[in-house]
């Protein structure tokens, strides 16, 4: 796509072949249109009797030069972004490659020159006609909305864009009647004798969008259109909230039947349905919670894990899901298969249930989850190596041992299967000859793959189409992303990413491994979610993007393939800072754990998080990923849902989460550890910290979520702390009054060093914090203050002490993790509380990385 480039010369419209001409039958001209603007006057330019248009050219000369600094919002009248039209403008030219107006718009504009144009003189029109033609194309201009102050949706639109002072003068002085024509604004026509007020009445707050200098505006106008990356290369995207309040939310699948609706999935067993208009229905599609084993735990990998839809669902309502399940004390997976319930369309026939396979999992973690069904309708299972650490089981592990369903991608054919067996092996699966493997299997060498998905293909070649990709979670030091084909081997545990895990497995020659076609450390993150390319409509500057996430950082991070050279290029994906996300129902911030990913019907793309990665922690959001940089023309889009009998109370879904206004400040990154120190068994009253999909620095709270322009891992690093950092005055001399927000740390009566109960210093007093909403997102804030690179743990019920000497300060503080205080975290109110100090919050921190490994 060419960026949007001003240009200094004249328009010179109609200047084609006759055939671009519109006719008098066609327009309605009245017999002077066309052959009037085949060379209309550029914006500021004189009558051509009076010479080239040496203002209008130095005008945009001084414009060009001079020092700009305006932040680039592009935004329609519609209060959406911009776009290519599908076909080029006739009359608003100058916006062709990307602007506001799609044809039918600009022959609108179009009809409305030739209108206002036929009450001209030839001299009027000589003079006139190209800034009438400028000051109706304003509409089709990519800032249309700033140019109108129309960004806020709740204001009223102006009747003539924003004009810069000078032209201004220049086209009052000559052609002040066209305005009259332009608008009816009574306000604006009391003014028209009066030369100052009248252009000042026109003028814009911010002179960086008045016309006709933003033309030439090169912060305005360099690489508008594309995707906007901050200095560091971190693509700026922003999110639309679709659905909340879901616990633990794992999958979320549409049906493919033309209802557009979607169905997402609970870890503890439930599965709801959403209409195309986003509400929900207060009957669950699936209701299993009695039967999937999982625990409140955070970080519990167990429980209701993946659904699909069979390809032919629309006539077979078929469905198949993935959960943990406990048989006669033994856990196992299970994949079942119900049916549409014969009564309503929008939930399942729960005696329908029958067992396609269950595999039994020596432990409790690395149990996949994920079914999909490819182009050629077989379901495909991909299974984990069965947990622990270094995949331990056998000579060389469940990955490697094909005899093995563990550590595997599978694919079984359960088409036509209501007689006979219930599933069959593809005729083509790559091990179905091999007596010492399971005919079942597909690839293998694989530790625990956590979401795939197949590639759409792009929308108008379909390259790419049916690529399988998947994200696999690592073990010590690296995630991977990979291709999955058939009779591929993925190196597990023989290698982690690029590198050797078990030496003497990965230098065995017979190995023929596949290597991964991105692998990142865990100084990035520690569990990958793997995502999809995205394929839909909405913003096509994504289009074979592979976006995708981690769980344990929360960044959000894509691929793009160089096709000359088949590598894959990564950029961080960062939440839009400044005006970028400033569009009507857009965010900026989310919350961290990133569980899953998902395409809806139309092929647009969502990720689905939560602040409390546990089964029962109402947390969970939807996202849709949005670029505001560049969307679709209007009408390419829309959908048509086929209609679909609702039997159930719809509940309307009600927004929750708020756009954040922060520029970005760079802040030194903190990093944090989950491991807690070892004291014995876990206290079940106690929510476990997240195993392998924890956090790569402070996570986010309920009520918190990732803020502005960052993504889940500060790229900068972590401040070095100085001698005595924790300390808030030096012996010996006197101790200055702390400044407001500032901490201490206290156990047993004195400084702690590193560990002990939170104090905080607010308009001159000390006090505690409650440990409601206490974790490790402020934990990470107040080891930071007291210089600590890591925050180790957050510390509750009064670990370190109660402070019953002090007065409670703050309670239900949650923070995102880079505040520079409490203060600046959310809390209820200073000395506002419904704690007591049994409740008193405290912190571990650290000067070097605590590992959970």
């Amino acid at each position: 796509m060419r960026n949007f480039r001003p240009s200094t010369c004249p328009v010179e419209l109609w200047a084609e072949s006759t055939q671009n001409r519109p006719s008098e039958a066609t327009t309605g001209a009245g017999g002077r249109g066309a052959e009037r603007l085949r060379a209309l006057p550029a914006p500021g330019a004189a009558p051509r009797a009076a010479g080239p248009p040496r203002a209008a050219l130095a005008l945009l000369l001084a414009a060009a030069l001079a020092p700009r600094p305006a932040r680039p919002h592009p935004q329609c009248l519609d209060f959406k972004p911009p776009f290519r039209p599908p076909r080029g403008l006739a009359f608003c030219r100058r916006y062709a490659e990307f602007g506001c107006c799609d044809p039918s718009r600009d022959r609108a504009l179009l009809q409305r020159f030739y209108r206002l144009s036929a009450s001209l003189d030839e001299r009027a029109y000589a003079a006139c006609a190209g800034h009438l033609q400028e000051l109706l194309c304003q509409e089709c201009s990519p800032y249309a909305a700033h140019l109108y102050d129309a960004e806020d949706p709740s204001t009223p639109v102006r009747t003539i864009p924003g004009l810069c002072q000078d032209y201004c003068t220049q086209v009052w002085q000559s052609c002040r009647s066209i305005f009259r024509a332009l608008s009816a604004d009574p306000e604006l026509i009391a003014l028209e004798n009066n030369m100052a007020k009248f252009c000042r009445y026109l003028s814009l707050e911010d002179t960086d969008y008045c016309f006709p200098h933003l033309l030439a505006n090169q912060n305005l106008n360099q690489n508008l259109g594309l995707v906007t990356a901050d200095a560091e290369g971190c693509l700026q995207l922003c999110l639309a909230e679709v659905a909340n309040g879901l616990r633990n939310p794992v999958a979320m699948v549409h049906a493919n039947d033309g209802t557009h609706r979607f169905f997402i999935a609970e870890q503890v067993g439930l599965v709801w349905t959403y209409l195309p208009d986003g509400s929900r229905l207060e009957k669950p599609f699936l209701n299993i919670s009695e039967a999937v084993l999982t625990s409140p735990w955070e970080g519990d990998e167990r429980g209701f894990l993946c659904i699909v839809f069979h390809p032919k669902f629309k006539f077979n309502g078929k469905v198949y899901v993935y959960y943990s399940v406990e048989v006669r004390y033994e856990e196992r997976i299970r994949i079942s298969e119900f049916r549409i319930s014969p009564t309503d369309v929008n939930a399942l026939d729960h005696g329908s249930e029958r067992i396609i396979l269950e595999i039994e999992e020596p432990a409790s973690n690395h149990n996949g989850g994920q079914l999909l069904f490819g182009d050629d309708e077989y379901l495909y299972i991909f299974t984990g190596d069965g947990g622990m650490a270094g995949d331990p089981f056998g000579t060389f592990g469940n990955a490697q041992n094909k005899s093995a369903l563990l550590g595997k991608v599978l694919r079984i054919d359960v088409n036509n299967n209501d007689r006979g067996p219930l599933y069959r092996i593809p005729p083509d699966n790559p091990f179905v000859r091999d007596p010492a493997a399971r005919p079942e299997v597909y690839a293998y060498g694989v530790r625990n793959m956590w979401r795939c998905s197949f590639d759409r293909g792009d929308p108008r070649t379909k390259e790419g189409k049916g690529r399988l990709f998947c994200g696999d979670v690592g073990q010590n030091k690296y995630e991977e992303v990979d291709i999955v084909e058939k009779g591929k081997n993925y190196g597990w545990r023989a290698r982690e990413g690029f590198s050797c895990y078990d030496k003497k497995l990965c230098t065995n020659s017979s190995l023929d491994d596949v290597l991964p076609i991105y692998a990142y450390p865990h100084k990035m993150g520690k569990s990958v979610t793997g995502g999809y390319v995205y394929r839909g409509c909405e913003s096509p500057n994504l289009n074979g993007l592979y976006i995708f996430g981690d769980f344990m950082s929360g960044r959000l991070m894509s691929l793009k393939e160089d096709h000359a050279t088949g590598e894959w290029q990564y950029s961080e994906i960062c939440m839009g800072t400044g005006q970028t996300c400033m569009f009507p129902g857009l965010i900026n911030n989310y919350y961290q754990y990133i569980i899953s990913f998902a395409e809806d019907e139309a092929g647009e793309l969502y990720f689905l998080s939560t602040g409390v990665p546990s089964a029962t922690a109402p947390n969970g959001v939807v996202y849709k990923v949005v670029d505001t940089s560049r969307t679709a023309p209007p009408g390419k889009c829309q959908v048509e849902p086929s209609p679909v009998k609702v039997k159930s109370k719809r509940i309307p879904f009600v927004p929750k989460e708020k756009f954040i206004m922060k520029t970005p400040t760079p802040h030194p990154g903190l990093k944090t550890t989950t491991e807690t120190p070892r004291r014995g068994g876990p206290d079940p009253r106690t929510p476990r910290p997240p195993a392998e999909r924890g956090a790569g620095r402070a996570p986010a709270l309920p009520g918190t979520r990732l803020r502005t322009g960052s993504t889940a891992a500060a790229r900068g690093s972590a401040p070095r702390p100085g001698k005595g950092a924790e300390e808030s005055g030096q012996r010996g001399k006197k101790q200055q009054r702390p400044g407001n927000g500032a901490v201490r740390l206290m156990r047993r009566g004195r400084r702690g060093r590193g560990r002990g109960r939170v104090e905080v210093f607010i308009d001159g007093q000390w006090g505690t914090v409650c440990d409601d909403g206490w974790s490790l997102p402020a934990a990470a804030v107040v080891c930071r203050q007291l210089g600590f690179p890591y925050a180790v743990r957050a510390a509750k019920k009064a670990e370190f002490g109660e402070g019953s000497s002090l007065r409670i300060l703050l309670d239900d503080v949650q923070c995102s993790g880079q505040e520079r205080t409490l203060l600046e975290c959310s809390h209820a109110g200073v000395g506002t509380h419904n704690c007591a100090h049994e409740e008193d919050a405290g912190v571990v921190c650290s000067r070097e990385e605590v590992t959970d490994r």
